[in-house]
Parts: C-alpha cells; sequence; structure tokens
C-alpha cells in the first residue's frame, strides 16, 4: 500500500521540478532576449567620407565598445579624401576640419583618473555623423568602436547613447527617424552646427526634424548649462531596465559639449581598466565643473559600456 504512494510522491516531485526549471528557463530566455540576443530592425549602409567631400567625425552609437580604452583608440587621425590634410596620433587639420586630442592624468593610486579631450572644429555640420553597430538599427547589437569607427571611415569616434539596450526613447540619425517613445532628457544637433538638450516628452520627433535635428540621442542628465555646471542629481533616473546601474555609479564616461556652432569637446573618462582611473566617472558633478570653463553652453554625459 506505501509503494502507490511512493510513486505519487515522486510524480508530484517530478512535476515540481519540471515546472520550477520551465519558469526558470523562461524567465532566463526572457532576460537573453530583452538584453542580449540580437533583433535586427532596419539595415543602415555605412556612413563613408567620401560622401560628405571630406573628412568626417563620427559619433557612433553603438551598443557596446569593449573598454574606455578602445575608444582612446580611435581618436588616432587618418587621412581621408581630402587635401591639404597634416595628421599624427594626437592631431589632425584639413580643409574641412581641425582636431586636437589631449590625454590628462590627475591623483595617483586608486585617485588616479585619466581622461581625453579632444576638441573639433568642422567647417559645417555635415561632417559630424553617427553610425550604427554592424551597421543595422535595433536592440542589443554590439560592436567595438574602433570597428565601427573603420567600418564607416571616422577620424575620430566616441560612444553613443545606449539606445540597443532599452525600448524607448527618441533616436534620430542623420535625419532619420529609427524609434519614437518618449522617455526622458535627450541632445539635439542641429544642421546650423548647434546643440541643445530638451525634454523628450515635451518636444515631438516631428517637431525636432522640422527645426533641423540631424542627430537626437536619448540619455541624460545635462551637465552644464548656459555655462553653469548642474549640481543636483538627486531626483535623476535614466533607466529602470534590470540590472541598471545609478549614474553614480563607477563607470566609464564620455561627454559632447559645443563651445560655439560647429566647435565641438568630447571628453572621454576612463574606467574599469587594470589600473582603476574612475573616480572623476563615479560622480558626474566633478566632472561638470571641471569642464565649465570650456564648455560654456551644454555639456551632456552619454554612456560607454564596457563587455
Amino acid at each position: 500500500m506505501k509503494k502507490p504512494k511512493n510513486k505519487k510522491s515522486r510524480r508530484k516531485l517530478i512535476i515540481g521540478l519540471a515546472l520550477s526549471l520551465t519558469t526558470v528557463g523562461g524567465v532566463l530566455y526572457g532576460l537573453a532576449d530583452q538584453y542580449l540576443i540580437e533583433h535586427v530592425e532596419v539595415i543602415v549602409q555605412p556612413v563613408h567620407a567620401s560622401s560628405t567631400s571630406g573628412s568626417t567625425v563620427s559619433a557612433t552609437t553603438a551598443s557596446a565598445s569593449a573598454s574606455a580604452g578602445t575608444t582612446a583608440s580611435t581618436s588616432t587621425t587618418t587621412s581621408i579624401g581630402t587635401e591639404n590634410v597634416t595628421s599624427d596620433d594626437w592631431n589632425y587639420t584639413s580643409d574641412d576640419m581641425t582636431i586636437s586630442v589631449k590625454k590628462v592624468e590627475t591623483g595617483s593610486g586608486a585617485d588616479k583618473v585619466t581622461y581625453y579631450v579632444a576638441d573639433v572644429q568642422a567647417k559645417d555640420a555635415s561632417h559630424l555623423l553617427t553610425a550604427f553597430a554592424d551597421n543595422a538599427f535595433g536592440r542589443n547589437i554590439t560592436e567595438d568602436t574602433s570597428e565601427i569607427a573603420s567600418a564607416n571611415n571616422a577620424i575620430l569616434a566616441i560612444n553613443g547613447d545606449y539606445y540597443g539596450f532599452r525600448g524607448d526613447g527618441v533616436v534620430i540619425r542623420n535625419g532619420t527617424l529609427y524609434r519614437n517613445e518618449p522617455a526622458r532628457e535627450g541632445l539635439a544637433l542641429y544642421n546650423d552646427g548647434t546643440m541643445k538638450s530638451y525634454n523628450e516628452e515635451e518636444v515631438s520627433a516631428d517637431e525636432l526634424l522640422a527645426q533641423g535635428v540631424t542627430n537626437a540621442f536619448s540619455f541624460g542628465p545635462a551637465l552644464v548649462k548656459n555655462g553653469v555646471a548642474v549640481t543636483d542629481f538627486g531626483n535623476v533616473k535614466i533607466d529602470t531596465n534590470f540590472g541598471n546601474r545609478s549614474i553614480g555609479n563607477a563607470n566609464p564616461r564620455t561627454g559632447i559639449g559645443m563651445i560655439s556652432a560647429n566647435h565641438y569637446v568630447f571628453v572621454v573618462v576612463d574606467g574599469r581598466q587594470d589600473i582603476r582611473v574612475e573616480r572623476d566617472a563615479q560622480i558626474p558633478i566633478p566632472f561638470a565643473k571641471h569642464r565649465e570653463p570650456l564648455i560654456r553652453q551644454i555639456q551632456h554625459r552619454l554612456q560607454l559600456v564596457s563587455r
């Protein structure tokens, strides 16, 4: 009489284990589908420097990069299709563009901070372009920034706005609207060489395009507005997705700012290297204050992601 009970208990145990495994498997697949599995929505043609009558600075919209060090390596200048070009590893000058990159190290030991500052002056806004990882728009598409830069003949490249790991935000690239799900503060680049932060929920994508916006990045927060560093980030929340880090956590950081029309500054702060050089990358406030004398109009923080 006890054997049937044992069989029933064993059957219940097997069913329970099967249900548990199915549930866990479903959850893991759901997470992988949302954060790991590639979903290509649109194939985009590569951006070539020759199509813009000369050299191109590409602010790449990579979903991920190998590290902040990889981004630094893309700062090496290259002569592409423009006459009267002078270049070395840290400088580039042509008829259409002037780029100067400086490496800055401060502090020592655990307090050491390494960052790179690129001063970029372009003839017009057509030389500031964007490119997608693997030349495709979608979710979870990753490629090293250096590879994106090479595929699109970029002279200088930085990381983008982490668009591929979220499903919301306003994403405009080279004049094309790819996503229209307003959610947060964004950065708009205009065809007159200027840039401006804006609230995605207050300005529509159609309005942006009508105003001459060529690229819109969905991220934040703004660090410098009207020459003054923003210091209150207590209520700032960029994302609510699973595994998202606070803006105050230790991460590599990249900033983009404008001194005047067609005169830009890119700042890349190292992080997660063999030597930990991420102190300023942890808290945006000192990063903004340091750049305040240089970036007089607006500065935004772009998110760098390390694999």
